[in-house]
């Protein structure tokens, strides 16, 4: 991007994305910036939030009598009543957004995290071009650069988003740990269930499932347990519910729906599932409901 763009990306936002909602939380942008050079400023405070991005240069960042050197790459926040200050000899080229939580219009959840992010100690974060952070604020100048009225909610959009993930990289990353393993944990236990269900006909065994999961067998259980069940009474759950789908909406054989669903003989199957729904596989199709299309 020429300079001429990231000067008129900036005009473009500092008239229209200055109030941006979203189902958490509802932002008030009092400015966004662009400096080529920036030098040394006076020691100062906001009542506000102003996270910049070095674009390139070097300096130094002064947060409560502190100084942290700048670079390339450097993202740093600048917290509500804080004392700081931006130091180059050479010059920075900075992008910058100010801005407030709109408590009145935001979550509880949201405003909770930004009020925490009032007293973070992490203030200074070192990103690359290809940070999903970077991605988004050089993307959203760019949309801003040759705007049609049609692109005008990508912009806002863009916006919104890049002000929720500055909060995600001045967190603490302990709690990030926490969270990404929370979300690890219901994504391999969503996995392990599709996985079961698209292989009912085979013998799943935990370990099987596990190694597919490149997991241990005590870990595969422990997430399902969490769940109040067990590995293996989560699988016949599954494949009682599968035979009962193809006993009602199908004209296979019991054997080929036992061999469908994973039971290794007929009369495994019929003592299971006899004991799970009350019924015999035969009577439960002859005896299902009016709506069945294949009771005689």
């Amino acid at each position: 991007m020429s300079l001429m763009d990231y000067l008129h990306g900036e005009a473009f936002l500092n008239q229209h994305a200055i109030k941006l909602s979203g189902d958490c939380v509802s932002f008030f942008v009092h400015y966004w910036g662009v400096t080529p050079y920036h030098y040394d400023n006076p020691l100062h405070k906001h009542s506000f939030f102003e996270v910049c991005y070095v674009v390139d240069g070097e300096g130094g960042y002064v947060d409560n009598g502190i100084e942290t050197p700048l670079v390339k790459g450097t993202m740093f926040l600048s917290r509500p009543d804080i004392w700081h200050q931006i130091k180059s000899q050479s010059g920075l080229f900075l992008l910058f957004v100010a801005f407030d939580v709109i408590e009145s219009e935001s979550s509880e959840t949201g405003i909770i995290q930004f009020r925490e992010l009032a007293t973070t100690e992490k203030i200074i974060a070192k990103v690359n071009e290809h940070f999903p952070s970077t991605l988004i604020w050089k993307s959203l100048l760019m949309q801003s650069t040759n705007i049609h009225s049609f692109q005008a909610e990508i912009v806002l959009n863009l916006a919104y988003s890049l002000l929720i993930s500055l909060h995600q990289i001045f967190t603490d990353d302990h709690r990030k740990t926490e969270k990404i393993m929370v979300m690890r944990t219901s994504s391999n236990l969503h996995r392990a269930k599709l996985y079961i269900r698209d292989n009912l006909s085979q013998p799943l065994q935990l370990n099987d499932v596990a190694c597919y999961l490149h997991i241990s067998a005590r870990h595969l259980s422990r997430l399902f347990s969490t769940e109040g069940e067990s590995f293996t009474s989560y699988i016949r759950k599954v494949r009682i519910r599968r035979s009962e789908e193809l006993l009602r909406g199908t004209k296979q054989s019991i054997k080929e729906i036992a061999d469908e669903t994973g039971f290794t003989s007929v009369h495994y199957f019929t003592r299971i599932f006899k004991s799970e729904t009350g019924l015999p596989p035969g009577y439960y199709r002859k005896h299902f409901p009016e709506d069945n299309p294949y009771k005689k």
